[in-house]
């Protein structure tokens, strides 16, 4: 999809404008609206993904189920529905916002640059992942206690946001199917309905 566009916003998080998602990964990355999902089965397994070596920022990293951008006018949670559906073919049986204002920064050896104000979601699924190898180059289900574990201990190489989020989601208790949801009101001006 060359002609994706993503929205770009501001520190309080505002949207400015949007650009073409081929031209804002690069050493001077703009903030812009994206997500990240963390999809669950009913035992509270989480669902890792490496990325496919082709991708432009973090080729082959083990990292969480799914990221993404709206389009711009695209509610968070029906991005979030559409990636997971385009990435791994997965029907999502629920969406809920966990970290509604997740935001980072992450530098390639190559020098491109990842910016992102990132909403933080659990998804629960009762289906199994058919990735798109376009996309995603394997999965594996793992229990969460040994994935947040290994992430916090620095015992798995992992993405840059997922080694942040995953303290902050472990934050929010032991049990991921018994996390408290955001309010959505929580979310920046730019990813709000």
């Amino acid at each position: 999809m060359t002609d994706e566009l993503v929205v770009l916003v501001d520190r309080e998080g505002n949207a400015t404008g949007i650009a073409p998602k081929a031209s804002v990964h690069g050493p001077d990355t703009p903030l812009h609206l994206a997500f990240s999902s963390y999809v669950f089965d009913r035992a509270g397994r989480v669902l890792l993904s490496r990325r496919a070596a082709h991708k432009v920022t973090w080729p082959d990293a083990w990292t969480n189920s799914c990221c993404g951008h709206p389009m711009p006018g695209e509610p968070l949670d029906a991005a979030v529905v559409r990636r997971l559906s385009y990435e791994l073919g997965l029907h999502v049986e629920r969406v809920d916002l966990m970290l509604p204002a997740f935001s980072y920064r992450a530098v390639m050896d190559n020098g491109i640059v990842e910016h992102e104000l990132c909403p933080v979601y659990r998804v629960i699924v009762a289906t199994e992942a058919v990735p798109n190898p376009e996309e995603v180059g394997e999965v594996e289900w793992m229990p969460w206690p040994r994935f947040a574990d290994d992430v916090m201990s620095g015992r798995v190489v992992i993405s840059p946001w997922c080694r942040e989020q995953v303290p902050l989601l472990t934050a929010l208790g032991d049990d991921p199917l018994a996390w408290a949801p955001a309010d959505p009101a929580a979310l920046p001006a730019a990813a709000r309905p």
